[in-house]
């Protein structure tokens, strides 16, 4: 392990943010010497982010923690192109409302995890648009499109891939690369950002970005890129079979957020701690230790940590509660999903497709066939099982870990 010299390089390390890195010692020196400015950029495909981004909502937070000021780019004009990497086909066009409605929503989870203002490490938001829709084309592209290598761009194992497998890759997407390390030199101009950040996808680009700002400017960037998470199952992190863990909560409720975590894989507790918490590195080697019932408070603990931060203190207080009560106590806490039913009773295959808990009535009847459906904590295996809704309410079950309840209403 490199002994850095930096807080913020000690910490990215310890941390298990650290995949690649164009110069760590380059950038070490640096950091250690001066505050650095450094950023990520997200596009503004959809209203939310999932979990998939948090190792980079993360670092950007480590960044300003060790006395450094992040950049978090919206890529307004590069959400108009799509980006070719890690991807199997282009992204459906959106149209400017869209990518501003997106972006609006985006900004509040950063608020979650990063203090913004005007401050020497405050962060701030910035719209690559801003410099991206301005361009115009031939200058573009003899100032800064000479640069680049079609060999080189041929030979990039994003490009390939979707080549190899015969699959469309047009002109638009193609100059994604481009525009990336655009923005990483337009952002050094603008606010003397030295690093760019990013998944370890992302390393192409990031490299084409350090390289273009050399050659135009002049000046040493830097990059460095974060491991893919994956979970022990070989899943990749931010998707389960239920969907996308979505950081915002009107699109996943805190309760369901919290009880992502809490389901992590015993074999990822300790690394999950580390990425997403803030915990003391000896708390987290004290909790990786534990073993059989004992570390299931070790995944409590790391549950809590993390809605904690994505949704507030209160949000996973509630969420622990309404999973001790429905796990632990055989109680239905009010947190869960529910379903108002108008009738006095529901048909058990109705009831699970209303709560979410099942994709379809096939889907219910299968589950409800194979013994893993059940109302109150009692199973039942009659797919044509009627529910009878009194003034209490009912709990649903499917499986182990997801639960909703019904009401009358």
């Amino acid at each position: 392990m490199t002994e850095f010299r930096s807080d913020l390089m000690r910490l990215l390390q310890t941390r298990g943010h650290i995949y690649q890195a164009t110069d760590a010692e380059g950038l070490d020196a640096l950091a250690a010497k001066e505050s650095v400015t450094g950023y990520i950029g997200f596009d503004c495909t959809g209203p939310s982010l999932h979990v998939g981004s948090l190792v980079q909502i993360m670092t950007l937070r480590r960044l300003q923690q060790t006395g450094h000021k992040p950049i978090v780019i919206m890529g307004g004009g590069t959400t108009k192109i799509g980006d070719p990497s890690d991807k199997t086909e282009a992204r459906p066009m959106l149209d400017d409302a869209t990518i501003e409605a997106n972006k609006a929503s985006i900004l509040r989870i950063f608020e979650k995890f990063l203090t913004f203002g005007d401050g020497p490490t405050d962060a701030i938001m910035v719209d690559n648009a801003d410099w991206l829709d301005g361009l115009r084309y031939i200058p573009f592209l003899r100032e800064t499109g000479r640069h680049f290598s079609i060999n080189r761009m041929l030979g990039l194992e994003s490009v390939k891939q979707r080549l190899d497998r015969e699959q469309s890759l047009s002109f638009l997407e193609f100059n994604y690369m481009i525009l990336q390390a655009y923005d990483f030199v337009e952002l050094y101009k603008r606010h003397a950002c030295r690093v760019q950040f990013g998944g370890s996808e992302q390393w192409s680009n990031i490299v084409a970005g350090m390289d273009l700002g050399r050659r135009m400017e002049g000046v040493e960037l830097f990059g460095l890129t974060s491991p893919l998470v994956t979970t022990a199952d070989g899943a990749k992190m931010g998707k389960t079979a239920d969907g996308a863990v979505w950081l915002l909560e009107d699109f996943l409720p805190a309760y369901d957020y919290w009880q992502f975590w809490r389901n992590t894989h015993d074999a990822d507790v300790g690394r999950f701690l580390r990425l997403f918490t803030e915990l003391p590195e000896d708390e987290i080697a004290r909790l990786e230790t534990l073993e059989g019932a004992e570390l299931n408070e070790a995944k409590k603990t790391l549950a809590n940590e993390a809605t904690a931060m994505a949704h507030g203190e209160a949000a996973a207080r509630d969420a622990a509660a309404t999973a001790e009560k429905t796990f632990e106590q055989g109680a239905i806490g009010e947190d869960l999903p529910t379903h108002s039913v108008g009738e006095a009773e529901i048909a058990l295959v109705d009831a699970l497709v209303a709560l979410e808990l099942v994709a379809s009535r096939g889907e219910a009847k299968r589950l409800i066939r194979g013994g893993g459906a059940r109302v109150d904590g009692e199973q039942v295996q009659d797919e044509s099982a009627i529910v009878a809704i009194g003034d209490s309410p009912v709990r649903i079950s499917a499986g182990k870990k997801k639960h909703g309840r019904l009401v009358r209403g």
